[in-house]
């Protein structure tokens, strides 16, 4: 109760006198409580949130039916068909490598491209993992099955290169080597956060020793690389959610978000074209990939 009267009494102060590094310092000490109260109070700060129209201009469209897309971080596209075909262009839009395998691993849920020279190919329904290479060759083909995990919710590349999966049977989340064999995994969720309708995360992010887990009606919920629970963010109702510099991102059907809890930066920003539009839209060192139903619409940001 002393903690949040200092607590109480630190906010009044700077809404008389706005310091703002004062207001982030005090601020973060106090990580235990609610986080919509704190970026609240956050916003007292004029420099705290910054809201603004934001330029978008069109620079190419890819013409063409596509369930699926991702950029890796040398700026290669990747197209998923309808199919299940995999084709992936240069930074040029040139075609380099094609994947070419659709029938035996049944329907294609997500790629993960972040280290460009293994691509993970995730088919859900068959709790299956393909190791692909820069051509788009198999390396190799992980059964998760085979470990007794028969429904995965999301997957992800970690930083040690080996493969993060959240067993959705079981409620854990768990890090696998390049052959299945299981690393280590969390206690189960539904003891983790007392909730008998345990987190059950859409996507995983590794970035910076961290792991982002991300669900649209709960928010991001963060773990060390130990699997450790550490903290959690109430910002929901995102799309397309990402981790660049400290900075929480995504969109809604209207506005894209950026928040760093550890400074307690916001940003709104408000496009000129339609995200409603978009199926899917990713954002790689400020050009904008937006999926829509006639192709890929590429945007610069001004």
């Amino acid at each position: 109760m002393f903690k949040l009267f200092r607590y109480i009494q630190a906010v009044l102060f700077i809404s008389l006198f706005p310091i703002h590094r004062i207001e982030a310092n005090i601020l973060s000490k106090y990580t235990s409580l609610d986080k919509t109260i704190r970026v609240k109070v956050s916003f007292n700060s004029p420099s705290a949130q910054n809201d603004s129209m934001h330029r978008l201009v069109l620079l190419k469209t890819i013409k063409g039916s596509f369930k699926d897309f991702s950029i890796d971080n040398l700026g290669n596209l990747f197209l998923i068909l309808p199919t299940n075909q995999i084709k992936k262009l240069d930074n040029n839009f040139d075609s380099v490598a094609v994947f070419n395998d659709t029938k035996r691993f049944g329907d294609l849920f997500t790629i993960d491209v972040s280290n460009p020279l293994k691509v993970l190919a995730f088919y859900k329904d068959f709790s299956t993992i393909l190791m692909l290479d820069r051509q788009l060759n198999i390396k190799n083909v992980i059964d998760l099955r085979q470990q007794n995990i028969f429904q995965v919710a999301a997957i992800s590349q970690s930083n040690d290169n080996n493969i993060w999966l959240f067993d959705e049977n079981e409620y854990k989340l768990k890090k696998m080597d390049n052959y299945g064999k299981l690393i280590m995994e969390t206690p189960d969720f539904r003891l983790l956060f007392n909730d008998s309708h345990a987190f059950i995360p859409k996507c995983i992010i590794d970035n910076n020793n961290l792991l982002y887990l991300y669900h649209p009606t709960v928010g991001w919920k963060v773990f060390d690389y130990y699997g450790g629970f550490k903290t959690q963010y109430l910002f929901q109702n995102w799309n397309d959610v990402s981790v660049v510099d400290g900075f929480l991102k995504g969109h809604d059907q209207n506005n894209f978000f950026a928040e760093r809890p550890k400074d307690l930066r916001s940003y709104k920003l408000t496009p000129n074209v339609d995200l409603k539009k978009a199926k899917k839209i990713l954002v790689k060192q400020n050009i904008y990939y937006f999926l829509t139903q006639d192709g890929i619409e590429i945007y610069n940001s001004l």
